[in-house]
């Protein structure tokens, strides 16, 4: 079986004192994973996470590991490197798609938006919102999708101030005063994004990345 795609590498490892273990994050197929033969001692072309490039994928079965042929075009984590304030925007994102997002399930908006949100991040004048932003889209891709154009209890688009934690959706003041002390207060922060993806993580019986809780 063969698959040819483009897509985002998001992980890789050592497998073996020559082999790497890849992720790649690709439009057409969702998360692909594989070896790359000789991978780590390759001098030329080397396999970087945050590589955007084509790869083709090869096994007898669909159901082996396989074996990847990655060729990088462009590396949008370069630009990151030496803005450690940045770089932990990227590898939360990454931590996150490959902890949440099963295999070759088909994302192909999620993988739009993560890749204009990686291009854009080095010149994000807020790096912190573009990353909530992007954290509230990959959430609603999964189900949780947030709703703050109108008040969920009278249809208001007045005043929303609230957030219920656990709908996502907006509550106004006035609808807010009886539950006041079990709702969040907007705008939506990494704080409250740690709620919802919380519940993510806990549906599937696992802890939140990592990398997402240095943030």
């Amino acid at each position: 079986m063969q698959l040819e795609s483009f897509g985002i590498l998001i992980d890789l490892y050592p497998f073996s004192e020559k082999d790497l273990f890849v992720r790649i994050f690709s439009r057409d197929n969702g998360i692909i994973v594989g070896i790359i033969r000789g991978g780590a001692i390759v001098k030329k072309n080397r396999a970087l996470v945050g590589q955007i490039g084509h790869f083709t994928w090869n096994a007898r079965l669909e159901s082996q590991l396989g074996v990847l042929h990655w060729e990088p075009e462009h590396n949008l984590s370069a630009p990151l490197i030496m803005k450690v304030d940045l770089l932990k925007y990227m590898n939360s994102a990454f931590s996150l798609i490959k902890s949440l997002i099963p295999e070759r399930a088909e994302f192909t908006n999620l993988y739009d938006n993560t890749l204009n949100f990686l291009r854009q991040l080095p010149h994000s004048k807020n790096a912190l919102q573009s990353y909530l932003n992007w954290e509230m889209f990959f959430v609603g891709e999964l189900g949780y999708a947030f709703d703050l154009s109108k008040c969920s209890g009278c249809g208001t688009n007045d005043n929303l101030t609230f957030l219920s934690p656990r709908t996502g959706r907006a509550v106004c003041s006035k609808c807010a005063v009886p539950y006041i002390n079990k709702l969040y207060k907007l705008p939506i922060t990494t704080d409250i994004m740690t709620h919802f993806i919380g519940m993510i993580c806990m549906g599937q019986g696992i802890e939140i990345p990592q990398q997402r809780k240095m943030l």
